[in-house]
């Protein structure tokens, strides 16, 4: 994740930096959901039964914390299926484990909100655009109206609440109407996510921005970003899966802040970009491990090995942990820009070449942009 807003304020107002002390885990402890989403990675319905047992999952959670994880977001299908959520999220709590919740929003009522947000540390709620591209893209009428209004309901506690957009070309039209949306609703945070080709996902490739309209994107919410920071409004921005943001970010922020730059780039290098298999794992419905949610490979199973075992061992690992990533192929290998950005996304690397270490394909940088300045 880059969290765009944290670093503008932090770096201009010389706060320290928001260090990630620890590893986030991905976990889709169900495959249940109500909805059938196009860019779903992992494929997920109503009539999934769930594989992981409560124990095996604190089994897993006490695992987890021994070796750095230090957040856990709720994902899924939709976690609020599981009858034993808020047990184990509650679990998470007592082990001193940071819980974020990955939500359609669909089961949340004024019966249970106050449980939601009092359990989870952060709620993101996932809104595709307006109502009829929502609609179209969550494949149910009626989805939108009644997520706005879980949206509504979370944001009244004074939880942190955020929305969750994902930018493909049937979403692509709303990128501004979500902003518009966060500004109307005083939502706290938006979090924009690029398209990863896994599950649904990869099925529908054709989906993905070009490259032209993803840096289009990116510039807009950049200036809102900075818009934002410097009006004063506190909306949150972070955008997902396309640590080459950070890149054109810091060419932006030099542009108004040139004293600061290097103290700007020292920050991202920091920061590490791509962080699959290194401070980011995924945990599926089925007990299989993951570097992140999108991975063509797994690295284990939870219901035949110690977590531990599978997160300290395997070759695999080691190469994703090199830092910067310079075995990466193509424009990748030969980026100065690569301790920011690690690379870019392994998995979209695969699904398009078979090769875990070509180049990111969605990169959208210039041949200038990828050198240092």
């Amino acid at each position: 994740m880059f969290r765009l807003s944290n670093l503008i304020s932090s770096v201009v107002e010389g706060k320290p930096e928001r260090i990630l002390n620890g590893s986030i885990a991905i976990c889709n402890f169900t495959n249940r959901c109500n909805l059938s989403c196009l860019h779903c990675y992992s494929k997920s319905t109503l009539d999934e039964v769930d594989t992981l047992t409560t124990e095996q999952i604190k089994k897993t959670i006490i695992q987890m914390k021994a070796n750095g994880v230090k957040f856990i977001i709720f994902s899924g299908g939709e976690p609020l299926t599981r009858k034993d959520l808020f047990e184990i999220a509650d679990f998470c709590k007592e082990n001193g484990i940071i819980t974020y919740l990955s939500s359609n929003g669909l089961y949340f009522t004024k019966g249970n909100i106050q449980r939601i947000v009092d359990t989870f540390n952060y709620v993101g709620v996932s809104i595709d655009g307006d109502e009829p591209t929502h609609d179209y893209f969550r494949g149910l009428k009626g989805a939108f109206k009644e997520t706005l209004k879980a949206v509504q309901l979370a944001n009244a506690t004074g939880a942190k609440v955020g929305i969750r957009f994902t930018m493909t070309k049937d979403t692509i039209n709303s990128l501004e109407y979500i902003f518009d949306l966060a500004e109307k609703e005083n939502i706290p945070k938006i979090y924009i996510s690029h398209l990863v080709y896994s599950g649904r996902g990869l099925d529908n490739l054709k989906m993905d921005l070009s490259k032209e309209q993803r840096r289009k994107a990116v510039e807009f919410i950049l200036n809102k970003a900075f818009e934002y920071y410097e009006t004063g409004r506190d909306i949150e921005i972070v955008t997902g899966n396309m640590e080459q943001d950070a890149i054109l970010f810091l060419e932006r922020f030099a542009k108004k802040y040139p004293h600061l730059k290097e103290t700007m780039r020292e920050r991202l290098v920091a920061w590490g970009g791509n962080s699959a298999g290194r401070k980011l794992l995924n945990i599926n419905s089925e007990g299989d491990v993951r570097p992140d949610p999108f991975f063509p490979l797994t690295i284990g199973n939870i219901t035949e090995q110690n977590f531990g075992d599978i997160w300290q061992s395997g070759e695999l690992l080691q190469q994703l942990r090199v830092h910067p990533r310079k075995q990466i192929s193509g424009i990748c290998g030969e980026c100065e820009q690569i301790d920011i950005c690690n690379g870019g996304s392994r998995s979209r690397a695969y699904a398009i070449t078979g090769d875990l270490w070509s180049e990111d394909p969605s990169c959208y940088l210039s041949e200038q942009e990828r050198r240092k300045n």
